[in-house]
């Protein structure tokens, strides 16, 4: 938990310019930064980095936010990854106090560090270690050099009982870390190593740090499993983690598409062979979390490609299977490719071009699984048609998604010889209902209902005048404040704009704005309640106010203006209030409600003569 004001004060510490142009060339345009942007790829220079204020946006697509917003869309990272990331960059020490969720926040730095000595350990001895060369071999004989492993972090954990663990003790790590980390356990004797005499890739999260190991058997003596892993800790879940997505998220994001292995060494391959958008599991069937994983990187519109790999028809067979419950999570089309030994030993007996032709998409799972559900049926009978039928109806009767069930029962059908198509589809369709029940009807009831984002009309002058104020009110706040920290929400009449006003007042005003202007603009951008308000407030701090000289006089019409516009909306509503008031209601009522009306008129009447002086 970081106090919000700290975090203003991180981000301001770290230049947002210095930030983006790691990534894109950003040109000096008066105030601010241009460029192409890195979202949309844009190069008319509608592409605006404003560092004093700590905000970009992007005129063309839309996206924009501060330098956390940009951190997290760029590498693909959680608020606290981002938050880290940003810290190391400005190398500042983030405080913990003494609450729950700061101690979790100092442990979890605790076990990356110790993964982290712990890779550069093994790296280490890999690289320089005599005991080490079966290791380098076994690179080797799999046609990876030394700049390979080194890309990978590939090490070697020495056969001893404790050589890890004395290091890490060496580097300042308490017992309690190091088993809390899963590298060291307990022995007869004390602690030991948990790996021992084996080949070790560290597995790293989507940030690049590592969290866990995967050791693979080198010795003939190691009676133990090919791979172990390291256990379930804080840190690590293998369930949700993806071997090399830390290399190979940017390229998921560029293409869109992304390659499923089930080795750590076909990930190298892929990777050496041009293709760096393979990743595969740790240990674990690829399931929900992983696709969760993929989802951060890859477009969710339809059109991403993912892309299994197996070394066998029963592995592929499994990975639809799993694939297909999981097919209303995923982003776009899934295929399966299968190929005997797995990429890696492809790659040594066919070469790169080989391994670089596994990720085109051919077989899409569904049609995979068709034909491996159907292969055992003779269907050239009707018997044989009838019972391939039957068992492939159930499969395809789990696709939740109606046009995607109905598209694949009439694929099946073609596959089946000639069965009417409406007999299968109404099979599968019957199955799917039997198979769901009331489900997905409880669902919708539990969903909230839809609501459709409200369309701003610039040509409506109160929209107009409300979108100028905000505008001063982030760019310029000393030109408005205190009045404007007066101005209820509901004076605002465009939803999104009322949002606007309210971030603005819970991260102190345009008061604190004048107090405080490089952690201002932050604020307002964390109180924000979804991206598209923060989007919106991206595009109001940097947008151009439409006076050239803005000044006070200039900002006190657009206080007047919108002032004026809320004082008529409530006069309306009270002479329609007055004019539906029956013989039969109290007469204080009716007397209330005009001196109401009367007051308004006369506020109203002293802000068209006496302007910003009536606020």
């Amino acid at each position: 938990m970081i106090d919000r004001r700290d975090l203003a004060a991180l981000k301001a510490a770290v230049p947002l310019n210095d930030v983006i142009s790691a990534y894109v060339p950003l040109r000096k345009a008066g105030r601010e930064f241009r460029g192409t942007c890195p979202f949309c790829g844009d190069e008319s220079g509608q592409f605006s980095v404003n560092s004093n204020k700590g905000v970009y946006h992007c005129f063309e697509c839309s996206a924009g936010g501060d330098a956390l917003t940009f951190i997290r869309q760029m590498e693909r990272l959680s608020f606290g990854e981002a938050v880290d990331r940003l810290a190391a960059q400005g190398g500042i020490t983030l405080r913990a106090g003494a609450g729950h969720h700061d101690r979790q926040h100092v442990e979890r730095i605790r076990l990356v560090d110790a993964h982290s000595a712990a890779a550069e350990f093994y790296s280490t001895e890999l690289n320089t270690s005599t005991e080490a060369e079966i290791g380098r071999k076994f690179l080797a004989e799999h046609g990876f050099d030394q700049a390979a492993a080194a890309r990978f972090g590939v090490g070697y954990s020495r056969q001893g009982w404790d050589h890890l663990t004395r290091y890490l003790r060496g580097r300042g790590f308490t017992d309690k870390e190091l088993l809390l980390s899963g590298l060291v356990q307990e022995g007869r004797h004390g602690l030991v190593d948990r790996f021992r005499g084996r080949l070790m890739w560290p597995i790293r999260n989507i940030g690049g740090e590592a969290v866990g190991f995967a050791a693979r058997r080198l010795y003939e003596a190691d009676t133990g499993p090919k791979y172990i892993n390291t256990p379930e800790t804080p840190i690590y879940k293998k369930s949700q983690v993806l071997f090399g997505v830390d290399l190979a998220k940017k390229s998921i994001a560029r293409t869109n598409r992304a390659v499923v292995v089930e080795d750590y060494a076909d990930v190298m391959a892929f990777y050496l062979a041009g293709i760096t958008t393979a990743v595969s599991t740790c240990g674990t069937a690829f399931g929900s979390d992983h696709i969760a994983v993929l989802r951060r990187l890859l477009k969710d519109n339809g059109s991403s490609q993912t892309i299994f790999i197996v070394d066998n028809d029963d592995l592929g067979r499994r990975a639809a299977l799993r694939a297909l419950d999981d097919y209303h999570k995923a982003s776009g089309e899934s295929y399966i490719a299968v190929t005997a030994g797995g990429p890696s030993e492809l790659r040594l007996a066919k070469g790169d071009a080989a391994v670089a032709d596994l990720a085109e998409p051919r077989a899409h799972f569904f049609e995979f699984l068709m034909d491996q559900i159907i292969a055992g049926y003779d269907l050239k009978t009707p018997a044989g048609q009838r019972s391939a039928l039957e068992e492939a109806a159930p499969v395809f009767a789990r696709i939740r998604e109606h046009g995607a069930l109905v598209e694949v029962a009439v694929q099946l059908a073609g596959k089946l010889g000639d069965l009417d198509t409406d007999l299968v589809v109404r099979r599968v369709k019957l199955l799917a209902r039997e198979t769901r029940g009331n489900v997905g009807q409880a669902d919708a009831e539990r969903r909230p209902p839809h609501t459709t984002k409200p369309t701003l009309n610039l040509r409506d002058p109160v929209h107009l005048t409300e979108r100028e104020l905000l505008k001063v009110a982030l760019q310029r706040p000393d030109l408005i404040s205190p009045a404007f920290d007066a101005y209820g929400i509901d004076e605002f009449t465009a939803p999104p704009y009322a949002a606007v006003r309210r971030a603005i007042m819970e991260a102190g005003g345009a008061e604190y704005g004048v107090q405080a202007p490089q952690q201002y603009l932050a604020l307002v951008l964390q109180s924000a309640p979804d991206e598209a308000i923060r989007a919106t407030v991206t595009e109001l701090a940097t947008e151009p106010i439409m006076r050239k000289n803005v000044d006070e006089a200039y900002a006190g019409e657009q206080l007047v203006v919108v002032r004026r516009h809320s004082v008529d909306r409530r006069m309306q509503d009270l002479l329609s209030a007055l004019s539906r008031e029956s013989v039969s209601e109290e007469p204080s009522h009716s007397t209330a409600l005009q001196n109401e009306l009367w007051t308004l008129q006369q506020y109203e009447m002293a802000l068209r003569q006496r302007g910003v002086e009536a606020l």
